[in-house]
């Protein structure tokens, strides 16, 4: 299989940036895509809504279905699944891309913000996949994809900022625990995490900047990486933890120049990228 037609997908978080990406890459297929996030108004530093993502989505061929949704909330995202399963006849990819980051010490974080990160991250993930695995194992391939990253657990990923890191691998434990409880269902479950800083709203305004934005990759290589994923067969891809541009070579992309937002800057890593994936392309500005 090599494309979405008339798949649908359910992405959380999918109003902007990479959950955005993924949905266009889908749309141009003619996939049925329900955009579940919270944003319905515009925000001055945060651009896109469920409502602009929805129209984008139309015009690149898809078909839409915004939902407002807080995947804190059960029997929101009980109804959300549900009311996506009506409209489009089933579901067959869920892509938990919802998420809250706080880059701070133990000391400068609130709990309040703990336990928004661990209730939208780590609890959310968890209860979109629970409700979704009904109507995904009617499904002829479904996938749940997390943007969440490898289990390294190393003390250099946790000592900067503990909540935030204990909040995301709490996604990658979800993958791991699903994969296995659900392969004999046939249901693939994977994360994806991108190897270099990626140019959104959230790296902008809370990581670096211009500057940073500038050393990274556009989400588009999330995006293509995603539907590779997608369309390939459940039963013989699940429990993976993906580096972006590591999946996309070795499936026979060679080319990552046009992912760049700069050429001429050297990208930024990511953070949870372990030291022992080595880069499949040089990270080095083009041409030095």
């Amino acid at each position: 299989m090599t494309s979405l037609a008339g798949k649908t997908l359910f992405i959380t978080g999918g109003s902007r940036g990479i959950g955005l990406a993924i949905a266009l890459r889908a749309a141009r297929d003619g996939a049925n895509i329900a955009v579940a996030a919270k944003t319905t108004e515009p925000h001055p530093k945060l651009p896109g809504t469920i409502y602009s993502a929805a129209e984008e989505i139309e015009k690149s061929g898809g078909k839409a279905l915004p939902i407002v949704l807080d995947v804190r909330d059960e029997d929101a995202v009980k109804q959300a699944l549900e009311m996506t399963a009506q409209t489009f006849g089933g579901l067959d990819i869920v892509v938990n891309n919802a998420s809250a980051i706080s880059i701070t010490d133990s000391q400068a974080t609130e709990m309040k913000r703990f336990d928004l990160m661990h209730q939208i991250n780590a609890r959310g993930t968890f209860m979109v996949s629970k409700y979704a695995v009904p109507y995904l194992a009617k499904a002829e391939n479904p996938h749940i994809l997390m943007l969440s990253p490898p289990l390294d657990m190393k003390e250099k990923w946790f000592a900067p900022h503990t909540a935030y890191s204990m909040a995301k691998y709490g996604m990658s434990l979800v993958v791991l625990g699903l994969a296995g409880e659900l392969r004999r269902k046939g249901i693939a479950v994977n994360a994806l995490w991108p190897r270099t800083t990626i140019a959104t709203s959230a790296v902008q305004n809370l990581l670096g900047g211009d500057s940073l934005i500038r050393a990274s990759r556009k989400p588009e290589i999330l995006a293509d990486a995603a539907h590779l994923i997608f369309t390939t067969p459940a039963k013989s891809l699940t429990g993976q933890f993906l580096i972006d541009d590591t999946f996309l070579f070795e499936r026979g992309v060679h080319d990552f120049d046009h992912y760049r937002v700069d050429p001429s800057v050297a990208l930024a890593p990511d953070f949870f990228v372990p030291d022992d994936s080595v880069p499949p392309v040089s990270l080095a500005k083009v041409g030095s």
